[in-house]
């Protein structure tokens, strides 16, 4: 056991040849490893394998002994300053490894069919193998300036993969807008590292955590000082798990490829804040005031994401706006100290929400097929509906994700979700209802793009949409050039003369008449294009085995993952796997253990919180799914329109709620309102400043300095006989004013 912790080192490393020997062959061989660019793939995924498969050892040895390893090393060495770097392996060190490889190896796997035909394929393996480094380097590191280290490294991968097709306008604002966002938040947590050292003297976590208790203990800390410090570190976990008010970031990183979504913006890198603070945990614990702000922002986030969620039309935002929620609850539990159950959902969350941005990959795949969707309309769930029959794995992995994030028995996130409702009663009433409510919109939400997405019928409509008749459909896709082979699969039913093009990517023109759009008003998943007379076929169609394999493995993992938290009877007392696995960090938290489960409580709690489920399931399936329209039309008609000037009210309501969620709450209008209006205020004025004053003084030294010497080249004749009477006449006025003034006078002679 000994040996295995002594060759940890490695894990975060392990990852890092391929980008090196990508790189290194683009440089020398570019055109043979631009050909073997497939076989790319299979080192990522073999080394990110071998990786899973010790920190699984890793994880087993902890649960069995629960034993936490910690190996450093100076790297520099002075009388007043020491700085060490090393590794960690703890309980939550484990969790967060074999999250990052289990998921990465299931993203990895999945993007390779999807990038397969994209231009940037090994620019992509190259990014996703250098954040796999960068993140198993943070969660192994043992102190406080190699976690930051570390933490530049992923913020620089999660720019470059969000803004991973920077050709297009809004994916290159999108990256910049996350760096920027997340650049606030790093630069309080590098200050609140700075202050903590001038604290303590130390950046290992070990040592911080003794000496700072020690100093609490003996009341040897300035307080506000002290908060100070430990609220800046708390801005990098805001700003990393998309916290308000730095959440505004997120929703725009959904630009970037559906992978990247799923593996940094679901599972792991948006992970990491909620890593740090539950890292720090032992330290914030001592500071009440920042316990309360923890909670209260996590609070804040769980309702804010989920209201902002309720009216998006882009299925990748809707699930964005859901992390930002699920984030909020662990981030709640943290503050609330409730260590178990914020990891617990970390865990569950992370898997359901994997499955379900690959299952929403899966989708905007399939949309893609149809001849006439463009990449910015494929992820419009307004434009979707009635794909149940033709991706129906899909279909059934994305509902298995929708129903464990909506806390619904026996799936994952019931288990969690479940604990940290149930905590927060005990913390604040005002909290809890609050969270409570949440798991309802969630419900209602999740469901809403689920039932816009599978149920129905096609929504798109080639005439609505494009206000004509007769618009071309051009077949243009976001996969790039010279991508055929995938697309080409779709199209096996098409018949195409041998002089057309046969290039789904080409920007050929075709259209449709009104006479294909009555005859296949029966048959909304059937789109008919002319070529030459003939009618072929375009059908949505499910995704390749490599696309499906992760999505079941992910199932998998969501509807067994909840069994680490199942207390279990042992020796006459319930223990789960978890806290067993968590004991050496909730001892270092000086908190018990929960030995033991009172399940007519945790059933009766558990009753309430899926009623509260099932009721927003209920209200989603009345408002979007199509069996109920007639229903729902007659009765909401009636309902609003015989209550008379009540309606005017209702409509209010509504239009308020609408406005809010899809507006964003208007936080990013504030934004750029305040922030980046004054800053572009304060540069225009520095501008100004600079062209008129500073730039005038110098222009205006030289402009005086032209008409001096215009004025004095008059006063030169050329003749030494003017010059020579010239200058002995100011000498001789200097002596006398020397030798005949005199100079004797003082300050006091004026008073």
């Amino acid at each position: 056991m000994e040996q295995t912790y002594q060759y940890a080192w490695i894990i975060p490393f392990l990852p890092l040849p391929v980008p090196m020997l990508i790189g290194v062959g683009l440089l020398l061989f570019p055109t043979a490893t631009k050909n073997l660019r497939r076989m790319w793939a299979f080192p990522s995924i073999l080394l990110l394998s071998i990786v899973m498969i010790f920190s699984t050892n890793l994880s087993i040895q902890q649960i069995n002994s629960s034993f936490i390893y910690q190996y450093v090393w100076s790297w520099t060495l002075d009388n007043d300053f020491s700085l060490e770097f090393g590794y960690l392996i703890d309980p939550l060190t484990s969790i967060m490894l074999m999250l990052i490889t289990t998921v990465g190896i299931m993203v990895l796997i999945y993007s390779d069919n999807y990038m397969a035909h994209d231009q940037g394929y090994l620019r992509f393996f190259a990014y996703m193998s250098f954040f796999s480094t960068s993140m198993l380097g943070l969660v192994t590191s043992s102190n406080l300036i190699q976690i930051y280290i570390f933490w530049e490294l992923v913020g620089m991968c999660s720019y470059l993969l969000i803004g991973f097709w920077f050709t297009r306008p809004p994916a290159a604002n999108a990256c910049q807008k996350a760096f920027v966002t997340n650049r606030v938040g790093d630069f309080g947590l590098l200050l609140g590292i700075l202050g903590f050292y001038w604290i303590t003297g130390s950046f290992e976590f070990r040592d911080l955590f003794e000496i700072f208790n020690n100093l609490i203990y003996n009341n040897e800390v300035n307080s506000p000082f002290v908060t100070l410090c430990a609220a800046l570190l708390f801005a990098g976990a805001v700003a990393k798990s998309a916290q308000f008010p730095l959440h505004v970031w997120l929703p725009d990183a959904m630009e970037g490829p559906t992978p990247i979504s799923a593996l940094i913006h679901a599972a792991t890198m948006v992970a990491a804040g909620i890593f740090l603070v539950a890292r720090l945990l032992p330290l914030f614990i001592l500071i009440p005031y920042i316990m309360n702000l923890i909670s209260l922002i996590g609070i804040i986030t769980v309702l804010l994401g989920a209201t902002l969620a309720l009216a998006q039309k882009d299925i990748k935002r809707g699930l964005a706006y859901s992390t930002m929620s699920q984030l909020g609850y662990m981030m709640l539990a943290l503050g609330m100290g409730s260590y178990r159950s914020a990891l617990f959902h970390l865990i569950t969350h992370a898997y359901s929400k994997a499955l379900l941005f690959l299952g929403s990959g899966s989708v905007i795949h399939s949309m893609e097929t149809i001849v006439g969707y463009s990449p910015d309309k494929s992820q419009n769930m307004v434009l979707m509906g009635g794909l149940t029959k033709h991706v129906p794995i899909t279909k059934t992995s994305f509902l298995l994700g929708t129903l464990s994030l909506c806390g619904i028995p026996p799936l994952a996130c019931f288990w969690s979700k479940d604990e940290i409702l149930n905590d927060s009663w005990l913390y604040s009433p005002i909290f809890a209802i609050i969270a409570w409510a949440t798991a309802g919109l969630t419900a209602f939400y999740m469901f809403r793009i689920y039932f816009l997405t599978f149920e129905g019928h096609l929504n798109y409509n080639f005439q609505n949409y494009s206000g004509s008749q007769n618009t071309p459909l051009y077949s243009i896709s976001l996969w790039g050039k010279g991508c055929s082979k995938r697309i080409n699969k779709s199209f096996r039913l098409l018949r195409m003369n041998n002089n057309e093009s046969s290039s789904f990517f080409s920007k050929t023109t075709y259209r449709s008449d009104d006479n294909v759009r009555k005859r296949t008003r029966g048959r909304p998943f059937i789109n008919i294009v002319h070529f030459d007379n003939k009618k072929p076929y375009s059908y949505p169609y499910e995704s390749d085995n490599t696309m499906l394999f992760p999505l079941l493995v992910l199932v998998l993992f969501t509807l067994f993952v909840g069994i680490l938290g199942i207390p279990f009877n042992q020796e006459g007392t319930d223990l789960d796997i978890l806290s067993k696995w968590l004991a050496p960090s909730i001892n270092l938290l000086h908190q018990k253990s929960k030995d033991s489960v009172d399940w007519y409580e945790f059933v009766k709690d558990a009753i309430f919180s899926v009623s509260i489920a099932y009721f927003g399931i209920f209200l989603a399936s009345f408002l979007y799914k199509p069996i109920y329209s007639s229903f729902k039309n007659f009765y909401l008609i009636n309902l609003f329109v015989k209550i008379g000037p009540k309606r005017r009210y209702w409509d209010k309501i509504l239009n308020v709620l609408y406005d809010w969620s899809y507006n964003r709450a208007y936080i990013d209008a504030f934004y750029t309102t305040s922030f980046t209006g004054a800053i572009r205020g304060v540069a225009q004025l520095t501008y100004f400043f600079d062209r008129r004053v500073i730039d005038g003084i110098t222009n205006g030294v030289g402009v005086m300095s032209f008409f001096v010497g215009e004025g004095i080249k008059y006063v030169g004749g050329g003749r030494i006989s003017s010059y020579l009477f010239l200058y002995f006449s100011c000498v001789s006025i200097f002596l006398l004013v020397y030798f005949f003034i005199p100079f004797d006078i003082t300050f006091e002679s004026f008073i």
